[in-house]
Formats: C-alpha cells, structure tokens, sequence
C-alpha cells in the first residue's frame, strides 16, 4: 500500500445504513428539543427580568395578567408541541410507520398492475382466437356446402 493511495471502505450492508441515518435523524430530533429546552428557559427568565426588574411594559396586560405571562404561556404550548413531535407522534408516524405505507400503497399499485396484465392477457387471447379462426370450416353435416 503506497502513501497516496485511498484507503477503501468497508461496505455497509443497506439495512444497517438506513438504521444508522434513522437513529442519527432521532438524535437531531431530541437535541434540536433540548436546545429549544434550554432557550426556552433562558427566554422566559428574560422576559420575567425585562419586565419585573428593568420595568419594561410594566403597564401592559392582558385581561389583567401581565404581558410576559402570556408570552411565556404561547411559548409554553409551542414547545410542548414540540415535545409531542418528538416523543410521542414520531412513535405513531416515524420511519416504520412511513415503511409500512409505503409498503401498503406498492401492493395496492401492484395488485392493480397484475389485473390489467390478467384483463390484456384475456383480452389478447380473445382477439387472438378471432383472428386465428375468421372463416370457420363448413359444418360435414351440412350438404349443400361441398368440400
């Protein structure tokens, strides 16, 4: 082996690939959700300061809570949206949910196919005796015909 020559690969069999992309896709699903985590947290105890510290909007409510409630209980439910998404609809509609659609919707296409290749075949079949047989011979039993 020379100092310049490429080092190969090992092959990776398709099923481990694809278990490899599909844990590495998880991952960045819960580390984009830790990070919303943590930016939720600091923005919610920067709103709190901006508001009951520096006084900023201090007048401004909303049906009498303050402004900064609400803005943290929006943010609130947007990232338990979040959290739905990854813990509990990914489970529901991942990536085996997704195979086995996939895997329905190829069968109901090939059973379809495998239909109309029986009607063309029967179809063909039939054209083909019409055109095999167009004149059929004279009946023996009918005399005035003669051979």
């Amino acid at each position: 082996m020379s100092l310049f020559s490429k080092k190969t690969q090992p092959a990776i069999d398709p099923v481990q690939k694809e278990l490899i992309e599909n844990a590495q896709a998880r991952v960045r699903q819960k580390k984009g959700l830790y990070r919303h985590l943590i930016l939720f947290i600091a923005g919610a105890i920067l709103l709190i300061i901006m508001n009951l510290v520096l006084g900023i909007g201090k007048e401004t409510t909303f049906f009498n809570i303050d402004w900064f409630v609400w803005a943290i209980l929006v943010w609130t439910f947007i990232f338990l949206v979040h959290v739905l998404n990854v813990f509990i609809l990914h489970k529901f509609m991942g990536k085996a949910w997704e195979d086995e659609q996939i895997d329905r919707l190829v069968k109901k296409q090939q059973e379809r196919i495998d239909k109309l290749e029986d009607k063309v075949i029967a179809d063909h079949a039939a054209i083909e005796k019409k055109s095999n047989n167009p004149n059929p011979l004279p009946n023996s039993k009918d005399e005035n015909i003669p051979l």
